[in-house]
C-alpha cells in the first residue's frame, strides 16, 4: 500500500494501488467524507494516468485540491 503525504489540503494521506496501470485501492484520509469518498470510487477500476491527466490541476483553496493531489500520488506512485 502507497501512502501519499497531501499538502494543502483538508485530507492528509491518501492510501493507494496501482496494478498494471489500474487503480485497484483509493482512499482519502480526513478531508471532505463526500467528495473525497466521491472521487475515490470514480478513480478505481480506471487507468491510473488517464485519472492523473484529468484530475491534474483541479484547484480549489491553496493552489491545490484533493483531486490534484490524487493526480500527484499517482505521478509519485512508485513503479
Amino acid at each position: 500500500m502507497f501512502v501519499y503525504k497531501t499538502h494543502g489540503t483538508c485530507s492528509t494521506a491518501i492510501e493507494l494501488e496501482i496494478t498494471d496501470g489500474i487503480i485497484t485501492h483509493c482512499r482519502f484520509i480526513n478531508g471532505c467524507k463526500g467528495n473525497t469518498q466521491g472521487v475515490a470510487k470514480l478513480a478505481m477500476g480506471q487507468n491510473a494516468e488517464k485519472v492523473a491527466s484529468l484530475l491534474e490541476g483541479t484547484l480549489c483553496r491553496g493552489g491545490t485540491s484533493c483531486p490534484d493531489q490524487l493526480a500527484k500520488a499517482i505521478r509519485a506512485y512508485p513503479a
